[in-house]
């Protein structure tokens, strides 16, 4: 197994939820302290510094730690766990799923339920059904055997899934590519300018509390206050059956997308330029996306103070947001690579001039 394997493996296989990435910052920082001076905000989230040749301009690398998941909210009589979701979460992907509630006594495994189909009505059966109708079972039959496992109302649910490298050896699955995906570039990134000279000074932030409401990109750009920022996400592929390619049209394989727009962000256009042209200079082929029904962090970096020249560099990625993701290797290969190059260019004159 290669680096770039054991990275996402160990990534995309620890747990962190909105509000709990206790676990999954402790791999981050081991992976970031040998890369740069490692700080933390209040909120959660880590803060690499890496100067270059210059102390301005301030570039600031955005991706986030946290996956999507769930909250313990309620546990019936019977001994049913209820749940609250942490992040988007589409009812389809959810029942007969895995899951491993964190309590204060480890880890209970459970899966999520609902109403047996054959004891629906026919009207019924074929409705997709909603999260507030499912559960999560351990195998209790009581209340008391719930809460003697450790289970408490507020306790953290992670999906339970393995990293796995599919028949073509290029194709991996896992949880969590969201966005873990874009973390693991960031640290490549890093690792990468160890040996390169760059004329900027680099904060890597591994943001928390995206999931719900892009939180940690508020206190990390506060600790930055960058003079230009970089989200590195991953992005809808829209190479599956029923998806057309003006609903989403980056396909895995095909090199990073960049994004044109988001509900919450349209990137600066000098930053956007910079990134095909140089895509276009070292020989990657860099897609061009949009998401009309999400948004990233950049939706609070780049209204920091008076704005900050931002934009959103993806890997694309086929099921985001359930348990069972897949992203390309060379996808992932060619992001970090023309991250590095763009980076190698952000000079005090480049910068200043993206915003004239």
């Amino acid at each position: 197994m290669d680096k770039t394997i054991t990275l996402l493996q160990h990534l995309t296989e620890a747990h962190g939820v909105p509000g709990f990435e206790a676990p999954v910052r402790a791999l981050i920082r081991q992976y970031l302290e040998p890369l740069g001076e490692v700080s933390q905000d209040k909120l959660g989230s880590l803060i690499c510094y890496k100067p270059g040749t210059a102390e301005a301009p301030k570039i600031m690398l955005a991706a986030h730690m946290d996956e999507v998941g769930f909250m313990v909210k309620h546990i019936t009589q019977e001994g049913f766990i209820k749940f609250l979701p942490l992040g988007g979460w589409f009812d389809q992907v959810l029942l007969g799923q895995r899951v491993i509630i964190k309590t204060n006594k480890g880890d209970v495994v459970g899966v999520i339920g609902a109403k047996p189909p054959h004891l629906l009505p026919p009207d019924e059966r074929n409705k997709v059904v909603q999260k507030k109708d499912m559960y999560i079972d351990i195998g209790a039959t009581s209340r008391e055997e719930v809460e003697e496992a450790g289970v408490r109302p507020g306790d953290p649910v992670v999906p339970r899934a393995d990293f796995v490298v599919l028949a073509n050896g290029k194709a991996y699955l896992s949880k969590a590519f969201d966005d873990r995906v874009g973390v693991a570039v960031m640290i490549q990134a890093l690792e990468a300018l160890q040996q390169e000279s760059h004329p900027n000074s680099v904060y890597a932030v591994a943001t928390v509390q995206e999931e719900v409401g892009v939180r940690g990109a508020h206190t990390g750009v506060w600790a930055v206050d960058p003079d230009l920022a970089i989200v590195l996400e991953a992005d809808i592929a829209g190479d599956v059956p029923g998806v057309k390619g003006e609903q989403a049209p980056a396909k895995m394989g095909q090199g990073p997308s960049l994004l044109i727009y988001d509900r919450s962000m349209i990137p600066n256009l000098g930053l956007r330029d910079l990134f095909l042209e140089t895509a276009k200079e070292i020989g990657i082929g860099l897609q061009i996306s949009f998401v009309e029904g999400g948004a990233t962090d950049g939706a609070v970096i780049h209204l920091h103070r008076t704005g900050v020249p931002t934009i959103v560099l993806s890997i694309p990625a086929r099921h985001i947001h359930s348990h069972s993701a897949i992203i390309h290797r060379d996808d992932f290969d060619q992001a970090v690579q023309l991250l590095v190059a763009v980076l190698r260019r952000l000079d005090a004159d480049t910068v200043a001039a993206l915003t004239r």
